[in-house]
């Protein structure tokens, strides 16, 4: 796999479903949110034929004001888990992965004045189509100690969401699938912000 990271999404369509490919142009993975449903449920596969489930994560309530999603492998085994921070997350959306009870990472919104002016920008009518390519948020992975190791960026893009993810440190390939995991289910919640 070979960073950066490419993800891309249309805005306008009834399941969300996100192809990553690295920058080769290599599938990575594909995600799939599950339509229509009372709690997330989300579906990663090993490509775009979704031939080979690699995680499944589903919250483990309705509302996800403070929720928690587990990662689990295709075959249930427990992969880790990430935590919204409730109130906190309001305002700076604010998580933490974890691998088994320990909190071993944390992924914070760069800047959450982005949001703001976005949301202000989509509020007026046609210059809101182009709010996509002025404001782009970013979010950052930090282990419990402040190193870098990941980061997640919103790229320019009209009528699509268009990111990209940055390794800043070697990570072993558990370590390496649990952040992406992650960033993919932070993405599917934090989409409309910015």
């Amino acid at each position: 796999m070979e960073y950066p990271l490419n993800i891309s999404f249309k805005f306008f369509t009834f399941a969300t479903q996100i192809p990553v490919t690295d920058s080769a142009g290599s599938p990575v993975c594909y995600v799939r949110q599950a339509p229509l449903k009372l709690k997330e449920s989300v579906q990663i596969f090993s490509d775009q034929a979704q031939a080979r489930l690699v995680c499944k994560i589903d919250a483990d309530r309705v509302l996800d004001i403070s929720a928690n999603y587990a990662l689990a492998g295709p075959e249930g085994e427990k992969i880790g888990r990430l935590a919204r921070h409730g109130m906190a997350s309001l305002w700076r959306a604010n998580y933490e992965i974890f691998d088994g009870d320990a909190p071993v990472y944390q992924i914070r919104e760069e800047d959450p004045w982005v949001k703001v002016f976005d949301t202000l920008m989509n509020m007026i009518p046609l210059l809101g189509l182009f709010s996509g390519y002025v404001f782009h948020p970013a979010y950052t992975v930090k282990t419990s100690d402040g190193r870098l190791v990941m980061r997640l960026q919103k790229k320019a893009a009209f009528l699509e969401g268009r990111f990209e993810i940055t390794k800043h440190e070697a990570l072993s390939p558990a370590e390496e699938a649990l952040i992406l995991y992650s960033l993919m289910m932070l993405l599917l919640l934090e989409r409309t912000r910015g």
